[in-house]
């Protein structure tokens, strides 16, 4: 049987009364048969989504609007074939993108070949009605309204117009835009040409091509493999996970995890003898006022639900929905979801939460002593790190008599750690804690640098926070950095931070270089 004839047998409710249930067909999905993958994909599970060649594919959509438009051109020909290639890379670039998770988007968004097609009919009619290529209004129209009405995220939109900064100018007339290494827009082609000139030139995939840095790839990986057999595991039954002659039931070991975490559990704060210390109440020791009631919150729920759980695994209580659910994280060494509703944005396990919190914990403690501030704050360690940023800032314009509403926070970053440290700063604060995603701090240098292969994520030296006026915030040589909470980006979103580089800015955008409180 042909392939066509498969395809129609697949698209159909026949079954191939020959071929066994066990039997399994494994194809790529560059299979170019009509409705073939299509049907495929309709009726069958999908082993995997990843296309291969993804920028290659892309880029081949140019030979289809190449014939579309091509033959009604005018004497424009030339700008608008090379304008083209440079708006299907764009294409190819932010699509592909996706795959690399919240480092290349903050948040998913469908872009499609319908975004590409409409652009080039939006191109072609402006080509047609300026006598210059008016750059800027294209640029607005494909990052703002075309691709951009799919993006929901400030720095999304960002990296989308860095992106058309860096593919389309005028130089790429003159063959002296690189889109990226050894890979040139090309001059006035054919159709062949073009398409000979993909097949010879393209680069071999790689995460330096959408401008990010090859770590971006191992984590890529690190993370979809850690999804995989984290989803194999929780599709086995409980018993099957233990293992056959295993010492302890599924009961035992919940018991065991429920009876540690309890036994490690420190007592919740007496909010009374704390506030009753000194009569200030500044925006600092308010702070710490705040995260002393947050932990409160938490402390008290995980007693409350881990007792409750353990009677019903006495059977002194009837098990509900939510013991179950609790039940499951805690053999899953997962994190129960009434326990993150009342936490902070975290990717740990149980284990590793559970040590963040107790490590929270002393650090409260060690501030609640005599309520003064720290000589190095552990920002990552805050329920509310925005609270204690914009602290800083209300402390130096009461200090100064600055309106709050026209001041900035600005930092320098140090070249020492927290041990070196044994005085609190004299304005502001000192921070510790924070990482680098996407580059690497140059502590010499005093600079972002180009991230090292295989670290992932170098902590940052104790930073400098402190507020100034925003006539005096340092513009010149600043990549504005976004700090978030965790990894996943996105809704964790705390302060932007403006660090210095030697570099131009637009290589950090691209790398989605971001600060992080917890990796």
């Amino acid at each position: 049987m042909d392939l066509n004839g498969l395809s129609n047998y697949i698209g159909s409710s026949v079954r191939f009364p020959f071929i066994s249930f066990t039997t399994r067909l494994f194809f790529p999905s560059k299979l170019c048969v009509s409705n073939f993958t299509l049907a495929i994909y309709s009726n069958n599970a999908h082993l995997a989504w990843g296309r291969i060649g993804a920028r290659q594919s892309s880029l081949f959509e140019l030979k289809m609007l190449y014939k579309s438009r091509i033959n009604d051109l005018f004497i424009r020909e030339q700008e608008f074939k090379t304008i083209l290639f440079s708006l299907c890379y764009f294409h190819a670039c932010v699509a592909e993108r996706r795959k690399f998770g919240p480092q290349g988007w903050n948040r998913k968004y469908p872009f499609n070949t319908g975004d590409l097609t409409i652009s080039v009919n939006v191109l072609y009619n402006y080509l047609e009605a300026n006598s210059q290529v008016p750059w800027e209004d294209l640029r607005y129209l494909f990052g703002e309204i075309m691709y951009g009405g799919h993006i929901t995220d400030d720095w999304d939109r960002r990296l989308c117009r860095t992106y058309l900064e860096e593919y389309m100018q005028p130089n790429q007339f003159d063959r002296k835009l690189a889109l990226a290494p050894g890979f040139v827009v090309p001059s006035n082609l054919d159709y062949q040409g073009y398409h000979g000139y993909i097949d010879e030139m393209l680069p071999h995939e790689s995460p330096v091509h959408y401008g990010l840095h090859p770590n971006a790839e191992i984590e890529f990986l690190t993370v979809t493999s850690d999804n995989l057999f984290h989803t194999l595991l929780e599709l086995q039954s409980p018993d099957s996970v233990m293992g056959e002659g295993a010492s302890q039931t599924v009961e035992e070991k919940v018991k065991t995890i429920l009876d540690e975490v309890l036994e490690k559990l420190p007592e919740e704060y007496n909010m009374s003898d704390i506030t009753s210390k000194t009569a200030e109440r500044s925006p600092y020791i308010l702070v710490c006022f705040q995260e002393c009631e947050r932990m409160n919150t938490l402390i008290y729920e995980i007693r409350r639900s881990l007792k409750e759980l353990d009677l019903g695994l006495k059977g002194e209580l009837a098990i509900s929905s939510e013991m179950e659910q609790i039940q499951a994280a805690l053999f899953f060494d997962n994190v129960p979801d009434t326990w993150t509703k009342l936490a902070y944005p975290s990717t740990y396990s149980l284990a590793q939460w559970y040590n963040d919190v107790l490590l929270r914990c002393r650090e409260l403690d060690s501030w609640t002593q005599d309520l003064a501030l720290p000589t190095v704050v552990w920002l990552s360690g805050l329920f509310n790190p925005q609270s204690f940023l914009t602290a800083v800032m209300q402390s130096l314009a009461r200090k100064n008599e600055w309106p709050l509403d026209k001041m900035n926070l600005t930092v320098d970053v140090t070249k020492k750690f927290k041990e070196e440290f044994n005085q609190p700063a004299r304005e502001g604060a000192y921070v510790y804690g924070l990482y680098m995603e996407g580059a690497r701090w140059d502590t010499q240098g005093g600079v972002i640098a180009e991230a090292r292969l295989k670290e992932l994520t170098p902590s940052m030296p104790v930073i400098s926070v402190r507020a100034v006026p925003n006539d005096r915030q340092e513009t010149r040589n600043i990549y504005e950095c976004p700090l978030y909470k965790t990894k996943l980006r996105g809704t964790t979103y705390v302060w932007t931070f403006s660090l210095k580089t030697r570099e131009r800015p637009a290589k950090w955008v691209l790398a989605g270089v971001a600060l992080l409180l917890s990796v």
